[in-house]
């Protein structure tokens, strides 16, 4: 009879982002798992967990540490408190998870990993660190790297990354009984892929609403790739952690560009798969290296063709001209190159969708469920071991 695991999921938001719908399916997936998910607030996603088989606990944080965005994490006095705060916050998740006795912890995010993992040092409980950050300069403040860098590489029993762009900026010191894994999160295989329609009508970008995340550049390429078209753009999601300011911006900017009037700025939508068929094409702009996108391999499973930045994770699996087309981040101009191509060739955009939904397999939940739980199990058995 298979292990059954009782583990303790601690996150930090409960709002929708590719993170955290990753922790749901995984846990959806995950049959022999007894899981119990410990937030640092309440939210939208916590509906979605338990429909998923979790017991969701809320575990207030104060609202001003919790929503400390990236490049807030830094010397200060302000966030001086928030070190305080969080403290607070590890001894009371340490007593909870003496309660809760689980197996083991697995945490998820940036923030989670730290107090998630030294409350379970602490309840001497082994823990997982699923680390879906970049420890690098682009991506975090250059004081915080070094720290961050030693807290991933020796706190937590197992790390786990999603590429192994994402394992190279951890570094190459690992406390020696660390293990470390490659491991995605899943991504839903639809029976039936895109219909690879004989003209390019729609072009979209799917993810939360953010300058990193370059919708300004696919507004930009966009204009370029199809002036006084009938193609249309679609942007798919939301601004989250205070970055309301850029939606506002991207509308000013397809105004200043002549193309308010073919763009839909669509919010967040938790059908992605609707929206993905609603394309001919999908554009992941990122102008700084993403960890893994996800919504790139959505598209490569739901056989959608993919015009994607060339850095990051997600690049790892896609090989230009073969699961998608790749460009140089930032550049607006090598992106509409891509476009205009995709566009004028369906055989290419045939092409690309075979081979991006084949490769996606790699990523089918279970495969990704079978592969987690290896590791589980490594952990487990090892703490045991280890007395």
């Amino acid at each position: 009879m298979p292990r059954r695991f009782r583990v303790t999921y601690v996150g930090h938001v409960a709002r929708y982002s590719g993170m955290e719908i990753g922790v749901q399916r995984f846990i959806a997936a995950a049959d022999d798992v007894d899981a119990t998910v410990v937030l640092a607030e309440d939210g939208p996603l916590v509906g979605l967990l338990e429909d998923a088989g979790a017991r969701v606990e809320i575990m207030p944080l104060d609202e001003h540490t919790r929503g400390m965005t990236r490049a807030e994490i830094r010397p200060g006095r302000a966030q001086a408190g928030a070190a305080l705060e969080v403290a607070r916050y590890v001894g009371r998740l340490r007593g909870r998870l003496r309660e809760l006795r689980p197996d083991l912890v697995h945490t998820h995010s940036l923030k989670a990993g730290v107090y998630g993992s030294l409350a379970a040092r602490l309840a001497r409980v082994p823990v997982i660190w699923h680390l879906q950050d970049r420890l690098a300069a682009d991506y975090l403040p250059r004081p915080v790297v070094p720290p961050m860098r030693l807290l991933a590489s020796t706190l937590p029993s197992a790390l786990v990354v999603p590429s192994r762009h994402t394992l190279a900026t951890v570094g190459r010191r690992f406390r020696p009984s660390l293990r470390t894994a490659v491991i995605p999160f899943p991504v839903p295989i639809p029976a039936e892929p895109c219909e690879i329609r004989e003209r390019v009508e729609q072009v979209g970008i799917v993810g939360r609403l953010a300058p990193w995340k370059g919708q300004h550049v696919f507004l930009e390429a966009f204009a370029h790739a199809f002036p006084d078209d009938s193609v249309r753009a679609r942007v798919v999601g939301s601004a989250i952690f205070g970055e309301e300011f850029y939606e506002q911006e991207l509308r000013a900017q397809a105004e200043q560009l002549g193309i308010a009037q073919r763009v839909d700025f669509v919010g967040f939508t938790p059908d992605v798969d609707a929206e993905l068929r609603r394309l001919d094409l999908l554009v992941h702009a990122s102008v700084t290296a993403d960890p893994l996108a996800t919504v790139v391999l959505e598209g490569m499973a739901a056989g959608l063709p993919v015009v994607s930045a060339n850095d990051g994770g997600h690049a790892e699996h896609v090989e230009n001209g073969r699961e998608g087309l790749l460009f140089s981040p930032g550049d607006a101009g090598a992106l509409a190159s891509a476009l205009r191509r995709a566009s004028d060739d369906r055989e290419l955009r045939v092409t690309m969708s075979e081979a991006g939904r084949s490769r996606a397999h790699e990523f089918a939940p279970e495969a990704v469920v079978d592969r987690m739980l290896d590791l589980y199990r490594e952990v487990v058995d090892g703490s045991a071991s280890r007395g």
